[in-house]
């Protein structure tokens, strides 16, 4: 891993594909390698984020972004994940009137430069991106070393990742990796372009989610540290069962 390769934006191809679970799957599994790890919300209008957070958000991401008062520190709330190094989130939890002030040029600058300089306090920042057309994703994409495209594993996921692509070429990007979320047969879905495909996690309510906590072994756990380890071009050292499924899909990098 170089020092260029510290920040990803996750960006969900589509609304569903389920990058808000899964960018917090990768960062439970960084941390579990004793990377410590910062999470942004840049999806203002789902607040899906927020739904990981148990307890009370008193400054959210747009009030970060809005309010030159509030230093960044004060709005990264420890999620207490039973991983070595800490998981840290700032997520998007406030009024409507708040969230369009938040997506302003201006304060799209502001999160680019938040995001940058998250990396100077933590090992990795990932950012939890929509589908790219408004400011805060756009600002995303540009401030983060990486980025990665998440997509269902279906003729959708084709055309949705023809259309992100697009768009990420009209601001001068483009998805250094591509992975498909929620496959049933890892090896046989339509998306030709596809790094590392991602089963079905057992897990379904956010309740119980992350699952990639310490001691967790099973093929979910072992794809997602897959998937970290080819957005950042790195290598976990997570321990998992030898010869199986990890071992096969480790071998396409």
């Amino acid at each position: 891993m170089t020092t260029q390769e510290r920040s990803a934006a996750i960006v969900g191809a589509t609304g569903g594909a389920g990058a808000t679970r899964l960018t917090v799957e990768l960062a439970a599994t960084l941390a579990r390698d004793g990377r410590s790890v910062a999470v942004f919300d840049a999806s203002f209008a789902t607040q899906g984020l927020s739904h990981y957070v148990h307890g009370r958000i008193d400054i959210d991401v747009t009030r970060l972004l809005t309010d030159d008062s509030v230093h960044q520190r004060a709005a990264m709330i420890d999620l207490g994940l039973d991983t070595p190094a800490p998981v840290v989130v700032c997520p998007a939890y406030a009024s409507l009137e708040r969230f369009a002030r938040a997506k302003s040029g201006e304060a799209a600058d502001r999160f680019g430069e938040i995001i940058r300089r998250a990396t100077e306090s933590y090992d990795h920042v990932l950012v939890d991106t929509p589908p790219v057309a408004d400011n805060p994703s756009i600002a995303a994409v540009n401030a983060a070393d990486r980025v990665a495209v998440v997509v269902p594993p279906s003729k959708r996921g084709v055309d949705t990742l023809r259309r992100t692509e697009d768009r990420l070429a009209d601001i001068g990007a483009g998805a250094d990796r591509v992975l498909a979320n929620r496959v049933e047969d890892l090896d046989e879905h339509p998306v030709e372009s596809v790094d590392v495909a991602i089963p079905r996690s057992e897990v379904t309510d956010v309740a119980g989610s992350p699952v990639c906590v310490t001691g967790e072994t099973g093929p979910f756990a072992q794809t997602v540290a897959t998937a970290a380890e080819a957005v950042f071009n790195t290598q976990l050292g997570i321990e998992f069962p030898r010869g199986g499924l990890r071992e096969r899909l480790a071998s396409r990098f």
